[in-house]
């Protein structure tokens, strides 16, 4: 296979902190890698690198002569009043019929399509750029943080997507169930070096755990050994008798010292407010309406939430699940109906519009000190800070200097230094790393009292939810089955789409009539579809190839001053378009257009 990027014996500095250490790596065809690594280790900063908007500061970054990115950027290319169409046609340049089919693979189509691509929420808007990338046929896509703020429906369509891209891709999250179903191998940046593992990220997380806890006992195996030579030698040099196997033992020890062991990052631990559990129901809702004014989101709501509950909110982006969290925590008054909460309830909340709102006057120390329970100790609060990612002289910060997600992971150690006894969390594991999201899945399962949450981490739910309600259609109500039996309906509806979207020539399964068809005419329907598929691949090369020589064409007219060269290059056009109408054609009859 051949090597589409390869970084050699790298050098790169932020500051006083290195980001690569001699590092070296190589990212191949057809092989899609997930790239991990702690915050601020220097993911972002390498991509750039890689991209060629960054240079090190020693070694080199060498680029296949054929290699094409495509890039999923996190700004808004996108200009005033153009539509999703009007977007993908100017940035690839590509005709309308084939930036219509590719956005089809992301289920855009009607205002999706057509409407002001700018009134887009965010997950619509990163389908509209993944659409753009394949358009510009890349042969390595890097996706920076692709799921954040994507629901399921979306990530899942981002999976299939990428699971029939034949070709390579570097993905960066902290997703652990994205990267498992998308990449086949991982690679780490820690402490300035790139470790590539031929294997999923589950593999590699196990591995690494394996590899650090032999390093820990060969390091306590080390100190001993240290401990007992040195004790020999303190006892035995000043003896003439045993000075020689003194001094034996003191190069041994010299020899051990030598001995250069990995040094763990350091461990990420999360603690939950510590409180006592409670029985019966946390908070009722009867026949609640929520929303705003001028938009009713859903209404005839009743449901009720127990205490010691988990509870995740599921649904698409733009149902109302943050409208439902901001309607409990009383950020928002309910449109019609009822909700009351239990006796003796506290609440916690982490969203948005709370941490943005925090004290800019104080340093991160003294507003963890101020929001933590009385009970908590100087060291509880560093030992949180720590785990946040703020150590050393950072945690004297003032909250004014502080960028959004920094604000965000500050608002997270405070509601977890608290009182707070149920907890109202959205998206929880935005702005942190694997090893924290994990860390903080495993203090929630833990926790005494309540939470309600929703996150567009699979794995963080399935590990962290006990119930789920779902928010769909103008409706909440709770779902009668596991996290993961939700998941699974979504990604039979979202399989379901794509077969219809891609069934060409020849009857589906289960026809009108409702007689089955025989497993040989299902065999003939599906070789017929395997043959019309490669005929459609192949009208597509031939479009885009007599597109770009029509372009050429028309590019040296422009330019040509001969009377007699003008003439031909004319004709030339004209049998080109001929051609290209006829393929145009074809490929909209086969493709039942």
């Amino acid at each position: 296979m051949a090597v589409l990027i390869q970084l050699r014996d790298a050098f790169k500095r932020f500051g006083d902190q290195v980001l690569l250490d001699g590092a070296n790596a190589s990212l191949v065809e057809d092989v899609k890698i997930g790239f991990v690594g702690r915050n601020g280790a220097g993911k972002s900063t390498l991509l750039r690198i890689l991209l060629g908007e960054e240079e090190v500061e020693k070694g080199e970054v060498i680029h296949h002569p054929n290699l094409r990115i495509g890039y999923l950027r996190q700004h808004d290319p996108f200009q005033e009043g153009e539509s999703a169409l009007d977007f993908l046609m100017r940035d690839s340049g590509a005709p309308d019929w084939r930036c219509g089919q590719v956005a089809g693979q992301f289920e855009l189509k009607g205002d999706y399509l057509e409407g002001p691509v700018k009134a887009l929420s965010g997950g619509w808007q990163t389908r509209v750029k993944l659409a753009a990338l394949l358009l510009h046929d890349p042969n390595l896509l890097m996706l920076d943080e692709p799921t954040n703020f994507l629901d399921l429906r979306t990530q899942i369509l981002l999976e299939h997507f990428l699971r029939d891209f034949g070709k390579a891709a570097l993905i960066v999250s902290h997703d652990r169930a994205f990267l498992k179903a998308t990449c086949s191998q991982t690679l780490e940046l820690a402490k300035g070096q790139l470790t590539m593992y031929p294997g999923k990220i589950n593999d590699f997380l196990e591995f690494r755990d394996e590899r650090r806890e032999h390093d820990r006992r060969v390091n306590a195996t080390v100190i001993a050994k240290q401990k007992q030579l040195k004790q020999f030698i303190d006892k035995n040099r000043a003896n003439a008798s045993t000075a020689s196997q003194a001094r034996s033992k003191a190069k041994q020890l010299e020899k051990l010292q030598t001995v250069e062991l990995e040094v763990d990052e350091p461990t990420v631990n999360i603690r939950a407010p510590r409180v006592q559990p409670r029985q019966g129901t946390a908070v009722r809702c009867e026949q609640l309406a929520i929303g705003y004014p001028d938009n009713r989101v859903a209404e005839d709501i009743s449901l009720e939430i127990e205490h010691g509950q988990r509870a995740a909110i599921v649904g698409d982006n733009g149902q109302g699940k943050t409208t439902m969290l901001r309607t409990l925590v009383r950020s928002l008054e309910p449109l019609d109906g009822r909700m009351k909460w239990g006796h003796g309830i506290e609440i916690g909340t982490y969203a948005q519009h709370v941490y943005t709102t925090l004290d800019e006057r104080q340093t991160i120390l003294e507003h963890l000190e101020y929001s933590s329970d009385p009970d908590t100790t100087r060291q509880d609060v560093l030992a949180m800070a720590g785990a946040l990612l703020f150590r050393d002289e950072a945690i004297h910060k003032k909250i004014k200097v502080l960028s959004g997600g920094e604000r965000a992971r500050v608002c997270m150690a405070s509601l977890l230094l608290g009182t707070a006894n149920v907890l109202v969390l959205d998206e929880p594991g935005n702005h942190l790393d694997v090893e924290t999201v994990e860390a903080l899945a495993d203090a929630l399962q833990q926790y005494k009292g309540t939470v309600i949450f929703t996150s567009h981490d699979r794995h963080f739910m399935a590990q962290v939810a006990t119930n789920v309600i779902e928010v769909r259609d103008g409706r909440v109500r709770n779902y009668f089955g596991s996290y993961d039996t939700y998941c699974d309906a979504v990604e039979k509806e979202v399989s379901e789409g794509e077969r219809q979207r891609n069934a060409a020539a020849g009857t589906s399964a289960g026809s009108s009539g409702g007689a089955k068809s025989s497993g040989k005419n299902d065999r003939k329907q599906h070789k017929d579809q395997r043959k019309t598929g490669k005929e459609l691949k192949s009208l597509e090369r031939k479009i885009a190839k007599l597109d770009d020589e029509k372009k050429e064409l028309n590019e040296q007219l422009l330019t040509e001053t001969k009377p007699n060269e003008a003439v031909r290059l004319h004709e030339q056009i004209k049998g080109i378009e001929v051609e290209l109408s006829e393929a145009e054609e074809k490929w909209m009859e086969l493709s039942d257009f």
